[in-house]
């Protein structure tokens, strides 16, 4: 087929001649060399906004990553002032607690003191104490509502500065009874929950005395 046509009838040039006065000719190869002028540098802007919107949204999920990182770290900081907040609360009530519980307690363990005295005496005396030592059950039954426990020592127990008062001591050739326990003389009282010890067992403790020096084993002495 031949590339040179005729321009056709009814335009505005004659089919022999141009504006030029050329022979009127239409070449069918032009319109396809203005679309492939810069195939490369079409590719190379296609890419490089390709490029460009990648980097848009890499920056974008960078900024999401932040704004998700910041959010984790305030909601760690509100939950630890949370926890800190509910322990100073505990703290408050029960140092509330206590110190409405302080005198009441108190009381209580000094009539536990003389209740047990007085069943050890008429316990010596030969006399019926059941009557009597229901009261200390009563007592001890309170002190537990009030969140302390009675607590008490046996005879042969290491001494526990924590936990043991000495009343005094005993006197003994034998080395291996030496700070133990002799004597309970009256029971101790301890926080249930915490294990504070508001008041210790109060003891008396064998002390060791070589026996070339005098002994008296079994013997109290005052500290």
């Amino acid at each position: 087929m031949p590339k040179n046509l005729p321009v056709v009838a009814g335009d505005a040039l004659t089919p022999d001649e141009c504006a030029d006065g050329s022979p009127g000719e239409i070449n069918v190869d032009e319109p396809h060399r203005h679309l492939d002028a810069h195939p490369q540098e079409t590719s190379a802007q296609r890419a490089e906004e390709k490029v460009t919107a990648l980097n848009e949204l890499a920056g974008r999920f960078d900024k999401v990553e932040d704004q998700l990182a910041e959010f984790h770290r305030r909601s760690a900081h509100r939950e630890s002032v949370i926890d800190l907040l509910h322990e100073e609360n505990q703290q408050l009530r029960a140092g509330i607690s206590r110190a409405i519980l302080e005198p009441v307690v108190a009381d209580l363990i000094r009539l536990y003191d003389q209740i047990d005295r007085e069943v050890h005496r008429l316990k010596a005396d030969g006399q019926d104490v059941r009557l009597l030592w229901s009261f200390t059950d009563d007592i001890a039954q309170i002190l537990d509502r009030c969140g302390f426990e009675i607590y008490s020592a046996e005879p042969g127990d290491p001494f526990d500065r924590d936990r043991h008062r000495p009343l005094a001591v005993v006197t003994c050739s034998d080395e291996s009874r030496h700070n133990t326990v002799a004597e309970v003389g009256a029971v101790g009282f301890a926080e249930r929950e915490t294990g504070r010890v508001r008041r210790p067992v109060q003891a008396r403790f064998y002390q060791y005395t070589p026996a070339d020096e005098p002994v008296d084993c079994g013997a109290a002495q005052s500290k």
